[in-house]
């Protein structure tokens, strides 16, 4: 989801990350969520915790547009 947000902080566009449990689906599986849903792999869940990186605070400002001419 990091990189994701990356992504968008260096492109100036909005970025999303869908994460789903899925239940009785291992590593490398496919959930076919059907018709226009599309389906998605089964990611490995990284076993490294996020809370000293959450704890950090602050916030990500929004994007100034008003420097591109």
């Amino acid at each position: 989801i990091a990189d994701e947000a990356a992504i968008g902080v260096a492109n100036g566009k909005t970025t999303a990350v869908r994460v789903i449990p899925v239940p009785g689906k291992g590593v490398g599986d496919q959930a076919n969520f059907g018709g226009l849903l599309g389906w998605a792999p089964i990611m490995e869940v990284s076993p490294f915790s996020s809370e000293q990186f959450a704890a950090r605070g602050g916030r990500i400002p929004a994007p100034v547009h008003s420097f591109k001419n």
